[in-house]
């Protein structure tokens, strides 16, 4: 496993809660691969991952990858998300990729995708990200 910035940061609950995990990075390519855990308690009615937590696990995606490619000095704020769900996700292991696009002064610009188990792509997103100082924002 290659060592990133996020070795240095501790899980906010958000992320222990929905079981995220680092599974590999390219912090020089400001590319990130994580994994989520879909649990039965995250589902709606019709038995699949409601929406707004999928859109949690691109959101806790997007940002880490800025924060790999800084080497931890920016920590980001969502500026903006859209999100485009293109299958049912069910329960069990989702894969979530994330590659910053663009990083500026003040903004980045990330895109994101999750795909189930079996490959099936579940899920895309793009993202403007506001960079703060990480040594100022994280505790």
């Amino acid at each position: 496993m290659v060592k990133t910035a996020l070795d240095n940061f501790k899980r906010p609950p958000c992320a222990e809660l929905l079981g995220w995990r680092l599974l590999d990075a390219r912090p020089e390519e400001g590319w990130v691969r994580l994994g989520f855990e879909g649990k039965p308690e995250f589902c709606n009615p019709a038995g699949f991952i409601q929406g707004g937590l999928l859109s949690a696990m691109l959101d806790d995606t997007m940002g880490p990858a800025v924060l790999v490619m800084s080497e931890g000095r920016l920590y980001t704020t969502t500026i903006s998300m859209t999100v485009n769900f293109l299958a049912p996700a069910k329960p069990g292991p989702i894969v979530a990729e994330a590659k910053v696009t663009q990083l500026g002064k003040t903004i980045a610009f990330v895109e994101g995708r999750l795909t189930a188990e079996d490959g099936t792509l579940l899920a895309t997103a793009t993202a403007s990200e506001r960079l703060l100082d990480a040594a100022r924002v994280v505790r």
